[in-house]
């Protein structure tokens, strides 16, 4: 009766349940690296490669297994960009919304993903295949507006070719 109620109290917003491997996995990555430099944000980095973002549970576990407050746990998480509370689609698309991009339309990329495939930033496809961020500059200014999806770099995008662009992702 008691597994029954670890099994609930371990399910992620995606509805998956994180398996008492998983949490293992995570209590070994803590031991390899507590005490280390940076430690925290190690372990975060490689509990997120593992599962492929940071639930509830995980941080939790991380907490309790480096005895840091969950709070503070929190706070890295929401200070670095790279890490995500949230599920990542199998491709994520990155919109840049530096500068050249944003005077160049940017924003209407952003405006077509959500009309078209009801994709808003931080969000995921119903199908879990895109998740969209923003970010403020992808180094490719002169070739603006850019969109990048994994390491794929698409130039010059109009909102009329990203479904094109979607499409060609498996």
């Amino acid at each position: 009766m008691k597994q029954a109620g670890k099994a609930i109290e371990t399910k992620a917003k995606t509805g998956k349940e994180l398996s008492s491997k998983t949490l293992n996995q995570i209590r070994k990555i803590v031991k390899e690296n507590n005490g280390k430099a940076g430690a925290p944000i190690r372990v975060l980095q490689q509990a997120q490669e593992l599962v492929g973002y940071l639930p509830p549970e995980i941080l939790k576990t991380i907490s309790k297994e480096m005895r840091i407050p969950l709070s503070e746990i929190y706070g890295i998480t929401s200070f670095y960009s790279f890490f995500s509370l949230v599920p990542k689609g199998k491709y994520v698309i990155q919109v840049c919304l530096g500068t050249a991009c944003y005077v160049k339309g940017a924003e209407r990329l952003i405006k077509t993903l959500k009309k078209e495939f009801d994709l808003e930033p931080r969000g995921i496809t119903a199908d879990s295949k895109f998740s969209l961020d923003t970010v403020r500059c992808l180094g490719a200014c002169g070739l603006s507006p850019v969109m990048a999806i994994g390491h794929d770099i698409h130039r010059k995008v109009r909102p009329s070719k990203i479904k094109e662009i979607l499409d060609s992702y498996d």
